[in-house]
């Protein structure tokens, strides 16, 4: 490779987006404008019992992301070092809430770069605005019909309100 070759540069932002809300969205948006290529991968974690699939979360993601060229949704159930490796990804990108968020984020970042010391990890401090906010938290409003119309995009709200109106 010459001096002159420009290596992309991709990230991969991990979660398990259920539901995507718009701390998720804003990280994505910010993220989108440092990389080539964003790959937001929901993690298929067996150990939980999510609201919605894997499937559906990507499509809601896919929707809330439709105009970020690119962004790309995907979904991982492996290491992520090794997920990472098949993207030819170099950047794990996380968000961070509060200093407890960093804590368990800079253990996970450690582990990481110590399976792969090519991987780093980027912390993006969350927008003020969306400090306090949580899937688990929109879950809990919207099970109870309250408005998370300003929590998450449009269609989460939408999607959030026929998995409880099912129930």
């Amino acid at each position: 490779m010459s001096s002159f070759e420009r290596i992309e540069r991709v990230a991969v932002y991990p979660g398990s987006f259920d539901p995507v809300t718009l701390g998720h969205l804003d990280i994505i948006h910010r993220a989108a404008k440092q990389f080539d290529r964003l790959v937001v991968a929901v993690l298929n974690n067996m150990s939980k019992q999510p609201l919605f699939t894997v499937e559906e979360r990507k499509e809601l993601l896919r929707q809330v992301t439709s105009d970020l060229p690119n962004v790309e949704v995907d979904s991982f159930r492996d290491l992520l070092v090794r997920y990472m490796r098949s993207k030819n990804a170099q950047v794990i990108v996380r968000g961070i809430r509060s200093v407890t968020d960093f804590e368990y984020e800079l253990q996970l970042a450690s582990t990481n770069h110590h399976l792969d010391g090519g991987i780093e990890t980027i912390f993006m401090m969350t927008n003020p605005r969306y400090s306090y906010l949580s899937s688990s938290i929109v879950k809990e409003i919207a099970k109870f019909n309250g408005d998370v119309y300003e929590l998450v995009p449009p269609e989460v709200g939408r999607a959030l309100t026929g998995k409880y109106s099912r129930s």
